[in-house]
């Protein structure tokens, strides 16, 4: 294997109620880790989101209310799947815009602040992929590893062909890097602020509004300006995460005004 593993990394896939990051849950669960003398182990569990499961939702992943009745709560396994990726790197496809900010607003959701996803390297092998190619994850499957990807929107199935695909994509590219930091950051698409997105920094390594009216404008400059949109925005359906951000900023704001 090119790649250098220096600890494990954990690839995971999620099967949801829907796409709203703070509204939605997950449904289903599955992470493949890979140590750095190349053995894998694999973890999958179906969860019960305490909401119902939507029609659309179920047409994707094949996940009805009646298959996850009797399964447990997030807050029920959150020290279990919390313990599995400890001391990790964290993969998957399109990863970086939903599972991580999924996985970390249900963190968040149970009251385990402590958990800082953070302090991983995020791996987003969609992002390579387009970079590269600028596929799906069925072709990218097909493109790299010449197979056709059986019981896609599985979480298990859509999990390990994420993982077969990275390490396919790692041995095919020469000047890709072959340490986890370096290809986390050839991934980032922005240095978020928060993990939806919804902040980012600049070049000038000044936070900014990434969606909305005030996209590209200085957070603390919109904050000044109108005051009402930091209320709008914690009465919205916002990620909790997004919401500590944003909260942090005024703070920081606050406390500079202070000390004036």
């Amino acid at each position: 294997m090119k790649l250098k593993l220096t600890r494990p990394i954990v690839f995971f896939d999620l099967e949801t109620t829907g796409l709203t990051i703070g509204k939605d849950h997950i449904v289903e669960i599955s992470l493949v880790k890979v140590f750095p003398d190349e053995h894998r182990e694999t973890m999958t569990m179906r969860i019960n989101p305490g909401m119902p499961i939507p029609p659309e939702a179920t047409a994707v992943h094949h996940i009805s209310d009646a298959d996850v009745a009797d399964k447990p709560r997030f807050k029920e396994v959150a020290k279990t799947i919390a313990a599995y990726i400890e001391g990790c790197d964290l993969g998957g496809f399109n990863s970086n815009k939903f599972d991580i900010p999924m996985l970390a607003e249900e963190f968040l959701a149970c009251g385990m602040q402590e958990v800082d996803l953070r302090r991983a390297s995020f791996i987003d092998v969609q992002n390579i992929f387009h970079k590269k190619e600028q596929r799906t994850l069925a072709a990218a499957y097909q493109f790299y590893c010449h197979k056709d990807l059986v019981g896609a929107h599985g979480a298990e199935a859509d999990t390990m062909a994420t993982a077969d695909v990275f390490f396919a994509q790692v041995d095919k590219y020469d000047d890709l890097p072959t340490d986890i930091p370096a290809l986390a950051a050839f991934c980032a698409m922005n240095k978020t602020v928060d993990y939806a997105g919804r902040m980012v920094y600049d070049d000038k390594n000044e936070i900014i509004f990434n969606f909305g009216k005030y996209k590209g404008r200085p957070v603390k400059q919109v904050l000044m300006m109108d005051p009402s949109y930091y209320d709008w925005m914690m009465n919205s359906d916002f990620s909790l995460d997004t919401k500590r951000a944003l909260t942090q900023v005024r703070l920081s704001m606050n406390a500079r005004i202070n000390q004036r």
